[in-house]
Order: C-alpha cells, then structure tokens, then sequence
C-alpha cells in the first residue's frame, strides 16, 4: 500500500464546504469527500435518514450545505446482528491509489497530533482510525478508537481535542495488535462511528480539524422565515414542538394523537426511501396495508409538529 509522503500540520473543516482540506491529495484528487457506512452486509437493518437529497454520485454537498455541517437523523437497527448495531459517517484522507485502482490509499498523520471534533449526538459516538479493508480485517477490526461522550443538544455541542496517545484498540485479540504511532503513518480514513442498541436519534459534526486546529461548534442558522406563512416569533417557535406527539401501529393501521394542525407524514425505509406519504390531522390514520414488514422511521412535519420515531411492522 503507497504511503504518502507529506501531510499537513494544521487543518480545518469548518462545515462550509463538500471537501475536508487535509492537503493529502494524491493526482486522483479524490481525497477528504465524506461516505457513510453501515451494518447491512452483516445482518444489521441500521440507516441513516438525511434531511436532504444526497448529489450525483452520492455526493454529500447537499448534506452539507442544508447541515452547514454534516448531520441527519440516524436508525440502529439489529437485525441479525449478534453484536449492537451501528452506522459510520467518515472520509479518506488520501483518495484512490490511481485512476485505475480505486482502493483507499494511505498517507502519514502524525504531524496532525491528533485530532479536534465539534459535534452533537443522541448516542455517545467514537472516532475510529480506519486503515484500509485489509489492515483493518487482519486487525480482526480492532482498529484504534476513541470513545466520546454523548452530546443531545444541538443547539450547543460539543468540543473534544484528541492526541493521538489517546486513541487505542479495545484489546479483543491479544495476537492482533497494532501500536497507534503505527497506524497513524497508514491512515486511510477518520470514521465518526455511531454503535448503540436499537434506537433512533440525530448527530451532526460542526468542524473537525488536526489538534491545534482550534475546533468551535458553531450552532446552524435557522431556516428563513416566510412571513406568509409563518407570520410571527410564536409560530416560528411552534414548528419543532413534539410535546405529547404520538404514533401508535394496530396491526397494519398507523394512527396519530397531539396533532393540532394538518400535518404531512412519512413512512421511510431503512435505505432512506419514501414508501407511504399522506397528510393526516388530529386523531387520523394512515394505512400500511400495502407496506412489506419491517423497521421504518415515521417523520410528521407541520406548523405545530416535528416527530420523528420508528415503528415495526410484523
């Protein structure tokens, strides 16, 4: 595996632009653009519900660009997992080996020191040092992480400076061992991994740079107000109240209570695809009589109501 040779001391990604600026580019010029991951090939039902389309290509810029960040709504799903569900979100940090090889190639970060990240999420989430699908198999995935903490409120977040020290493998093989100075001069990938039981919740990165990049979490601007529509501070307040906001499944009926007002609702699955919409008020319901069995999110937006939560159809 090609290791670059030079990598940058000092970086940032403020939330503002698709690609994170890690200056580890090789000629392909496909490093620092963001992917996410996920428990599907192993039996998980685990996905992530973004508020926004991703581009062509599966381009994360319009995330981004609706996020002023990266965020979205996340889905931990078991399945048939023997292990608790989980969801990644990350990015390469040198790109594809070539024009005609597309594995991850792997650069040299140690004069980064480590790593700054400004975030909020439902679940307490890790950053994980991804070395290529090779290294990381032979290390039986036991990669060098660091825990966070769980940090709920989006409007102020969370900042953590890690040193490299401080990222290390969990210790599941004694025989598969890596020292993190190691790894850190292979470095294909920074994983903000999300592993919980079944649960369902939001997270967003504001910034994450090298350690002396001086991480903020920066709170996204609200929306404008169309003063058509939303004529006043009260009704700009009443647009994320979830108070006593219910969905409730009966067989293959979805029914609702606490809506005030009309409202659209949504059935999404678990590979983020709309499979039943319909506008509902009050004590209504929704039909599902069509809908495969399954784990789904159910979104309800309306002037009085934001609700998002999952539901299992038998």
């Amino acid at each position: 595996m090609a290791i670059a040779a030079t990598s940058a001391s000092a970086w940032l990604w403020d939330g503002l632009t698709e690609k994170v600026p890690v200056g580890m580019d090789n000629d392909t010029k496909t490093g620092g653009y963001w992917f996410d991951y996920g428990d599907g090939d192993n039996g998980g039902q685990s996905a992530f519900q973004y508020d926004v389309e991703k581009g062509p290509e599966k381009s994360m810029g319009p995330i981004i660009d609706e996020c002023q960040g990266m965020c979205g709504s996340f889905t931990l799903a078991q399945g048939t997992l023997t292990y608790p569900p989980f969801l990644g979100i990350g990015f390469n940090i040198v790109g594809e080996t070539s024009a005609e090889d597309p594995t991850p190639a792997a650069g040299d970060a140690t004069d980064w020191k480590g790593i700054c990240i400004a975030y909020s999420c439902d679940a307490a989430p890790s950053l994980e040092l991804g070395l290529g699908d090779a290294v990381d198999k032979s290390l039986g995935y036991d990669v060098p992480v660091k825990q966070l903490a769980k940090a709920s409120d989006a409007a102020t977040g969370k900042v953590v400076n890690i040193p490299w020290e401080e990222f290390a493998q969990q210790g599941w093989d004694d025989e598969k061992v890596i020292a993190t100075a190691d790894a850190i001069k292979q470095l294909v990938a920074i994983k903000f991994k999300i592993q919980a039981n079944d649960m369902t919740g939001r997270f967003r990165i504001s910034q994450i740079g090298s350690l002396e990049s001086n991480c903020q979490y920066v709170a996204p601007d609200p929306q404008p107000v169309d003063p058509d529509t939303n004529p006043g501070d009260d009704a700009v307040k009443g647009v994320r109240s979830v108070s006593g906001v219910k969905a409730m499944v009966s067989g293959r009926t979805l029914s609702f209570s606490g809506i005030t007002s009309d409202a659209s609702v949504e059935l999404i699955s678990l590979q983020g695809r709309v499979v039943k919409k319909g506008m509902i008020k009050g004590a209504s319901s929704l039909d599902l009589s069509s809908v495969d069995a399954g784990v789904y999110m159910v979104r309800v937006s309306g002037k009085s109501v934001d609700y998002s939560n999952k539901i299992v159809l038998k």
